[in-house]
């Protein structure tokens, strides 16, 4: 039978098709690093300016504000001190006086780090125009009078208006500043929504990749192959995404069109072994009964005109005359060989569970006039339960006995059968004799039909019998062989292998 011809291979996929489930994940993997880059920089920036919002409300515009509150404690403070020094001429007012003043310069210097403007500066003039005008003239020792009293009042109004616009540029800042920090935690927020909201769609879009690319074609891969398997064997085998997929579904369904077509072919040489055979059949019935009868005739009429006219024939003519008869009983008994090779697994050969030591003693009961005539000693160990034909197996007990008997030496034939366990419940048996044997060369050759290894004058027979055994032995699933160890003139084993009752 010709090699079928390989299918071409399929047909790489054309598109996004052709990007491998690898590439489909590294683009996934880009679009998610560079979503997720690009969400990163921007919630940093915006927690960036929220901290320095938040920075300039904490730790500017309200330390200012409380500084502005001691500068305003302090100034009051020394107003309080040179009017209670100006009364009371008490040297202690003096030093209350100073540590106002100390006070002062403090807040002034940390307001002038934290909110420098022109408002402190106006503060710091109007301060310092009423301690020269007002207070310093009073510390100097001069008398308080009417209009020191009305300089003081004005002077004092000047550094309260001016610490009030301090106060509200303060205010003012602070509120502006808090507008400002609820606005970036607004931004912030909405930044970290919607960072969750790409990761989200970063991981929907990973789930769309993996259904589309990968689940979707693996079902449809899945389904059609179900449909192949439950007997739609004309149903082609085709995805298109991804890379991986669709090459595998190409080669699935080349090698589903190449055992397609395998089938259909086995089933049309099917019908042809059944045409044959029964052709075979046919040929069988005609030799067993159309070819016999001929040869039936001329054997009994050659032994006929041998009987009515042997005192008138010569010794030459007597000579062909014997020729005759026994080229018809070699043709008779060649056809009835054949006749037998030819049925072996065709006609009677169910199989059923036996004891082997029942067709052994229907061999042994065939044979039992050639063993008797030749002194011959058949023995045989412990036989199992094997699954076979108990005719066939008979014939195959029937061919190697009969042949150790006929290949025997000088002394009386010795047979002995034997039988062992193997692996998977398989029975190996053995046919050892101690006859001419057979040289290793010739382990093969001894069971193809017509094969003989001695004349006919010498060893008579067809050379039908062992290859009807090997035949036998095929039919019932096992093997036969020649044991290599055996050598010509030490007699010869033949090993045969049966399955046991599990294989029923």
């Amino acid at each position: 039978m010709a090699r079928p011809r390989p299918l071409p291979p399929p047909q790489p996929p054309i598109g996004y098709g052709r990007l491998p489930i690898g590439r489909w994940f590294v683009f996934a993997g880009v679009v998610g690093l560079l979503v997720l880059v690009a969400g990163a920089m921007l919630t940093t920036g915006t927690l960036t300016r929220f901290s320095e919002a938040r920075h300039e409300v904490i730790d500017v515009v309200d330390p200012a504000a409380l500084a502005t509150l001691d500068l305003s404690v302090a100034l009051t403070a020394q107003e309080d001190a040179v009017r209670s020094f100006g009364l009371t001429a008490d040297s202690r007012y003096l030093s209350a006086y100073a540590r106002a003043r100390s006070d002062e310069k403090a807040a002034l210097g940390r307001i002038e780090r934290l909110v420098p403007g022109p408002r402190l500066e106006a503060v710091r003039q109007a301060s310092a125009a009423w301690r020269t005008q007002s207070a310093e003239p009073v510390l100097g020792g001069a008398a308080p009078t009417k209009e020191h009293t009305e300089v003081n009042d004005l002077r004092f109004g000047e550094v309260r208006a001016a610490l009030n616009a301090q106060r509200a540029h303060l205010e003012s800042l602070h509120a502006a500043k808090s507008r400002q920090l609820e606005q970036r935690a607004s931004t912030l927020t909405f930044a970290l929504g919607m960072l969750a909201a790409v990761l989200v769609g970063v991981l929907v879009l990973i789930g769309l990749i993996v259904r589309h690319v990968v689940l979707l074609p693996v079902a449809e891969l899945t389904a059609q192959v179900r449909a192949v398997a439950q007997g739609d064997f004309d149903r082609s085998l085709k995805v298109d995404r991804p890379a991986e997929l669709s090459e595998l579904s190409g080669h699935i369904d080349a090698m589903r069109r190449r055992i397609l077509a395998q089938w259909r072919r086995s089933e049309e040489q099917a019908e042809e072994l059944r045409r044959s055979n029964g052709e075979l059949e046919q040929f069988a019935y005609v030799a067993s009964h159309d070819l016999q009868e001929p040869l039936r005739k001329v054997a009994s009429f050659t032994q006929m005109l041998e009987q009515r006219y042997g005192d008138q024939l010569d010794d030459r003519a007597k000579q062909y005359i014997s020729f005759a008869v026994d080229g018809a009983k070699r043709m008779q008994a060649l056809i009835n060989d054949l006749l037998d090779f030819s049925r072996v697994g065709r006609i009677g050969g169910e199989k059923v569970p036996l004891d082997s030591a029942l067709p052994l003693a229907d061999a042994l009961h065939n044979l039992a006039a050639r063993v008797a005539e030749t002194g011959a000693r058949v023995t045989h160990g412990p036989l199992p339960e094997v699954v076979g034909n108990r005719s066939q197996l008979t014939q195959v007990f029937q061919n190697l006995i009969g042949n150790a008997i006929k290949f025997r030496g000088d002394e009386p034939p010795a047979v002995h059968i034997e039988a062992r366990e193997v692996a998977d419940d398989m029975w190996e048996f053995s046919c050892a004799d101690n006859g001419i044997g057979i040289e290793e060369k010739y382990a093969d050759k001894i069971f193809l039909i017509f094969q003989r290894l001695h004349t006919r004058d010498r060893y008579p027979g067809t050379g039908i019998g062992l290859a009807v055994c090997r035949k036998i032995v095929d039919y019932h699933g096992g093997r036969i062989w020649l044991d290599s160890q055996q050598r010509e003139g030490r007699g010869a084993t033949v090993r045969w292998t049966l399955p046991g009752r599990s294989h029923e």
